[in-house]
């Protein structure tokens, strides 16, 4: 019988949740797994809602754009403050203003007097608090990880409870919605916030200590966008994410115009493509959480870049249920992939002064593209059809993974020296301490 120290497959097991060896993360891993449940039935709930008033797939883009566009202009500004603030007093005040948000939404639902401009209006305040969660969030994850070498584990544990919740807050989004109606999704997820609220609050943060800030502002955001674009490595995997944000992640606010018109279905269908979604992001991220190392991460951004694009084309293409299903699956794989991947390697690349402020640019990458594509996606689909627009934001992350994986050799080479520096490849540091010479370019 073999070792299961030995047997790579049982370390593989052991090394998904190394970073949990942690107590405040474990905290915040529980906390947020319930009350990211809630999220998704919210997100859900709100499309669907939308939709039902208007019939419109113009307004869910307009709407999809009022709740993101506030972390495209406020989160390079925000991540500026993230690095001045602590960043666990900033998660604790977002979470409860994010838990009002969602108990008016669910007062005005069950008031019967809701409006898609009170849906808007909720939205961009959902939004406004996003813009400083995102950052901070993303910023305090290296707080509660005690060894660095479990920074990479963490954020993917981050992004399978984010995925799990996607699996599960769907599906129960679509029972709920057709038994009770929306105004339950929304008091659920209201509630589910003091779970997090309460693990943030049981944490023991011992704070790192910031050296006094005597610039201005506005010379920090320059200092930090100055910082971003001069770093090709940060540059690039930016660029991409926001390419793939812009075209392909709006395909999330056409799901109830596929679900009904194309597919024929109703809430419940909405709720099965997103689980569908979700079940194969959970699938990427426990992949992610098995990798012990970060090398060869910059391949992996582009092949789930090129599969998610592949993917959106295929589902675009399809008019029956099962096959929608199937291709969901690899959609969701992809786009979280890709997501995780490249929120490791930021987080790994960047200098800790400036931790809050890449990761707002991260934020305003990631989510702060998605409101204009969602404007885009919603025009397009009312003149070429949801398929079509679907299938157009899949070709373009195609190309834009194609652009990035020819780039790859020089990332890699100006990459190398700071994985170097940070005992990532200590065989490589042993080798310049002894020769004083930089080392060639991996293969990953």
């Amino acid at each position: 019988m073999s070792d299961a120290r030995s047997d790579p497959a049982a370390r593989s097991l052991r090394s998904i949740g190394r970073a949990l060896r942690n107590r405040n993360y474990r905290l915040f891993f529980a906390g947020q797994s319930i009350s990211l449940i809630g999220t998704w039935l919210t997100r859900v709930a709100t499309s669907w809602l939308v939709y039902r008033l208007t019939g419109s797939a113009l307004l869910l883009g307009i709407v999809g754009f009022a709740g993101q566009i506030p972390t495209f202009f406020l989160a390079p500004l925000a991540g500026v403050w993230v690095d001045r603030w602590n960043r666990h007093r900033v998660l604790v005040v977002t979470q409860v203003l994010a838990m009002i948000q969602s108990a008016l939404l669910a007062a005005l639902a069950w008031s019967s007097r809701m409006t898609v401009v009170h849906i808007a209006a909720l939205s961009v305040a959902q939004g406004l608090i996003n813009a400083f969660d995102m950052p901070a969030r993303q910023a305090f994850v290296v707080e509660m990880v005690a060894d660095r070498n479990d920074l990479p584990n963490a954020i993917a544990l981050n992004s399978s409870m984010v995925n799990a919740a996607r699996l599960i807050g769907p599906s129960v989004a679509g029972i709920l919605i057709g038994l009770f109606g929306e105004g339950w999704c929304f008091a659920i997820d209201a509630v589910s916030y003091l779970a997090v609220i309460a693990s943030l609050l049981a944490m023991r943060i011992s704070v790192p200590p910031r050296a006094p800030r005597t610039t201005r502002v506005g010379a920090e955001l320059a200092e930090g966008f100055r910082y971003v674009v001069g770093h090709v490595p940060i540059r690039s995997v930016l660029l991409l994410l926001a390419i793939v944000s812009l075209m392909g992640m709006p395909y999330t606010v056409l799901m109830p115009v596929v679900a009904t018109q194309v597919l024929h279905g109703r809430a419940h269908t909405l709720g099965f493509l997103m689980a569908a979604s979700g079940a194969g992001a959970l699938g990427g991220a426990l992949y992610l959480a098995s990798r012990t190392s970060v090398i060869g991460l910059g391949r992996v951004i582009a092949i789930a870049a090129a599969v998610f694009g592949a993917s959106l084309i295929g589902f675009s293409l399809s008019h029956v249920l099962w096959l929608s299903l199937v291709l969901m699956v690899p959609t969701g794989m992809g786009m979280m992939v890709q997501m995780a991947a490249s929120n490791t390697v930021l987080q790994t690349l960047v200098d800790e002064d400036k931790r809050g402020r890449v990761m707002s640019f991260y934020a305003m990458a990631f989510f702060g593209t998605v409101p204009f594509g969602s404007l885009l996606a919603g025009t397009l689909a009312q003149k070429i059809g949801a398929s079509n627009t679907i299938g157009i934001g899949g070709i373009a992350c195609v190309i834009g993974a194609a652009l990035f994986f020819r780039a790859l050799p020089e990332l890699r080479r100006l990459a190398r020296p700071t994985y170097v520096r940070l005992g990532i490849l200590p065989e490589i540091a042993e080798e310049l301490r002894s020769t004083s010479r930089l080392p060639v370019a991996p293969e990953e």
